[in-house]
This record gives C-alpha cells, sequence and structure tokens, in this order.
C-alpha cells in the first residue's frame, strides 16, 4: 500500500470538506478549492480527516492513491495558510510594476512585456526593493505555474546571472572568454 497514500489528512481548524459525486471541495479562511478525484480511488470524510483508499491493486490505482492525496492535503494546506513563492529580478534597468489585473515587465527587450495575473493569484512588489515580486494564492498548482511562467520570460543567464530567479534559486556563474584566456596565458 501506498505509503503517502494510506496518511489520513487532518483539516486544519477552520477548514471544511465537502464531497459531491466524485468531486471534493475544501473551503476555508483564503478560498475555496475543488478537484475531481479518479475513479481509481474513493474518498471519505470524518470529522476533521480525509481519508483516501485506492478500489483495487492495479498500477494505475496505486499511482493515482498517493496523488489524490497529496492534492488533497495541498487544497486543505492552500485554504488555510496559502502558498507563496518570491522572484526576484536583476539585471540594470529591470523593474516591475503592477497595474490593475496585469504586471508591467521591463526585462531589457525594445517593449515592455504584459502578463496578464490568472484569477486567484495576488502578485506584491517588496516595500524597500521593487524587484522582489510575491506571488501568493491558495491554488499551489496556479502559485507555481504563474512563477514559471513569469521565470520564463526572462531566465537567469549564467555568466552576469542577469534574469529573474527564484529567491532561493542558486545560479551558477561561468567565467567569460576573456576569464578563462587570461587564466590560460
Amino acid at each position: 500500500m501506498s505509503r503517502i497514500g494510506r496518511k489520513p489528512v487532518a483539516l486544519p481548524g477552520g477548514v471544511a470538506a465537502t464531497i459531491t459525486g466524485r468531486t471534493v471541495k475544501v473551503k476555508g479562511p483564503k478560498g475555496e478549492l475543488s478537484y475531481t478525484f479518479l475513479p481509481e480511488v474513493s474518498v471519505t470524510i470524518d470529522g476533521s480527516t480525509v481519508t483516501i483508499t485506492r478500489i483495487d491493486d492495479s498500477p494505475t490505482a496505486k499511482a493515482r492513491h498517493g496523488l489524490t492525496r497529496q492534492l488533497v492535503e495541498n487544497m486543505a494546506i492552500g485554504v488555510s495558510t496559502g502558498y507563496s513563492k518570491k522572484l526576484e529580478i536583476i539585471g540594470v534597468g529591470y523593474k516591475a510594476a503592477v497595474k490593475g489585473k496585469v504586471l508591467v515587465l521591463n526585462l531589457g527587450h525594445s517593449h515592455p512585456i504584459d502578463f496578464k495575473i490568472p484569477e486567484g493569484i495576488t502578485i506584491t512588489p517588496d516595500e524597500k526593493n521593487k524587484n522582489i515580486l510575491t506571488i501568493s494564492g491558495c491554488d499551489k498548482q496556479l502559485v507555481g505555474q504563474a512563477s514559471a511562467v513569469i521565470r520564463g520570460l526572462r531566465p537567469p543567464e549564467p555568466y552576469k546571472g542577469k534574469g529573474i530567479r527564484y529567491s532561493d534559486e542558486i545560479v551558477r556563474r561561468k567565467p567569460g572568454k576573456s576569464a578563462v584566456k587570461a587564466g590560460a596565458a
């Protein structure tokens, strides 16, 4: 049996879960999320715990057992505390500004890039340093996807380190041609 799948999901205080057909809905102070689980698993709610069991021991049921349990736990954490990621914008003249539901990025191109902020996501610049963005929301997948799309607009390059990176990301720097040439002489 799956070690992850057999653990029950404990719902934090202020979070309620309901099952309607094949859909689990989790509601909390940060919002409401729903997930339509697959036919290989069944979900039961007993007070403040959610238990996921699989129908049979087929390989697909085993694979989806742990997946469904983790998705339900991510929803419970998301509606109670939420998820956030921090991005750093590094480079001369690189900057970001939030205008309504659009993130305007100047990343060294000849034009600014407009990123439409998805529903359920908030992007806030840091108070002290405007080049640090905090992307937050209750849906872990949506927060990660929005962060990855923004980072993909100008990934960090290894020579000068310019670009958009996660705050905990380490970019390995390479020496340039002149540094390698000077070291060989």
